[in-house]
């Protein structure tokens, strides 16, 4: 266990790979270097000091185009926090940033596989998410 926190199980909780018909797949696959990559994390809190931290990727197309593809993934996190954690900005903290740092190689890697088995082997994310940075400018 960190001092804060310990993560006791991880796993994918949903997945979801939507492609209509051909059409939509022939125009997605030339189209799909223009979707955007979103992430949602939400959290509940268990007995027990437990926390159940749901991270959510969306890899979407934000424009108006009948023919598009939905990709998504809730990868959940079980956390147990440490009992010397009391304010709710330092739950903030592990929840949001410190957490997500050591579970994002993980869920990247099971999105991409997604991604690369529902016929778009040439997608990569090449910005890698700075968690500290987005905590920051959220709560500073």
């Amino acid at each position: 266990m960190t001092e804060n926190y310990k993560i006791l199980g991880k796993y994918i909780k949903d997945m979801s790979s939507e492609t209509a018909d051909i059409e939509t797949y022939m125009f997605v696959k030339d189209y799909i270097s223009k979707y955007q990559l979103n992430i949602d994390i939400t959290s509940k809190a268990l007995k027990d000091k437990l926390v159940e931290i749901n991270t959510t990727l969306k890899f979407e197309d934000k424009e108006e185009n009948s023919k598009k593809s939905y990709f998504e993934i809730i990868f959940a996190t079980i956390v147990k926090v440490g009992d010397d954690i009391k304010e709710k900005k330092e739950l903030e903290k592990i929840i949001l940033c410190d957490v997500q740092k050591e579970i994002y190689s993980s869920l990247e890697k099971a999105f991409l596989n997604l991604l690369h088995n529902s016929g778009y082997p040439n997608i990569k994310f090449e910005k890698k998410i700075d968690f500290e940075k987005l905590y920051n400018e959220k709560f500073n």
